[in-house]
């Protein structure tokens, strides 16, 4: 499975891209430095967080560090409720609040710092098009295993996800999520489908991730760029996240390029102390 770069309408899609990264730069003062202050807020990680939040939470974290910016962990019980979009995680850099992977990136980049600045137009397209993929693929497979799958949901997401509140709000928000959910997928196609094509979904998107990385330390030669950040979010909460059965984690297991990825930015960004949380 192979994704084509490098289209008129995705060059179209990049310039777009970049010129509202260039508008969001013009508003924010570049002069100013990176606050030691700047916070990102999720879910607790002992007892609540979902899969799809940890990946989505590594990956901005992962972003960050190699963008060579300090951030501070703030758990919050409603941390979706705090999100200016009910998107996690989010960051709160003075005035400004910000949620999800993208408008992150384009904030740091109205700081005038990129991790893509060495990319062309057709390197770019590529690299947002194996995003999106990531997203469609793997973010909406964490989310149907999640929400979906009986087992999973009974054991694992409905628990958790209704830890913080108390009875009878947790059973009416969990039941309100699922629903939110459900609809969510069925708009995309995914509630439709069994657990045997989910899985077949993931190894494919996993076979295309290893294709374009190849041989090489990150999707794009010797930098990392957001993309790599993502991978190495999702890759790595599938592998070390405990769940009823562990037909992801055997599945990206298969795909050795994707684990070196992993090892590679885990060795590099992850083995000195966490961030600072509070």
């Amino acid at each position: 499975m192979a994704i084509e770069a490098g289209s008129v309408d995705d060059c179209r899609f990049v310039d777009e891209y970049e010129e509202a990264l260039l508008i969001n730069r013009n508003i924010v003062d570049t002069s100013e430095p990176w606050p030691e202050d700047v916070r990102l807020y999720q879910p607790y990680e002992t007892e609540q967080i979902l899969i799809n939040d940890i990946a989505a939470s590594l990956t901005v974290k992962a972003f960050m560090k190699m963008c060579g910016l300090q951030i501070q962990v703030e758990m919050r019980g409603n941390a979706e409720d705090m999100s200016p979009n009910g998107k996690l995680p989010f960051i709160k850099c003075g005035q400004f609040v910000i949620a999800d992977l993208d408008p992150i990136v384009s904030f740091v980049f109205s700081k005038g710092i990129s991790l893509t600045d060495h990319l062309d137009a057709s390197q770019k397209a590529d690299m947002r098009a194996y995003m999106s993929l990531v997203n469609n693929i793997l973010g909406n497979a964490e989310l149907y295993v999640s929400w979906l799958d009986n087992s999973t949901f009974t054991e694992i997401t409905k628990p958790r996800y209704g830890s913080v509140y108390p009875w009878p709000l947790k059973h009416v928000l969990t039941w309100q999520k699922q629903r939110q959910i459900k609809k969510r997928l069925t708009a995309f196609g995914w509630a439709q489908k069994s657990l045997d094509e989910v899985y077949n979904e993931v190894d494919n998107c996993c076979h295309a991730l290893s294709e374009r990385l190849g041989n090489k330390k990150f999707f794009f030669n010797d930098r990392p760029t957001e993309l790599d950040a993502l991978v190495f979010g999702h890759v790595f909460t599938l592998l070390t996240t405990s769940m009823p059965e562990n037909s992801l984690a055997s599945i990206v297991r298969s795909h050795s390029g994707l684990i070196a990825l992993v090892k590679t930015i885990e060795d590099r960004y992850f083995k000195d102390p966490e961030v600072t949380r509070t």
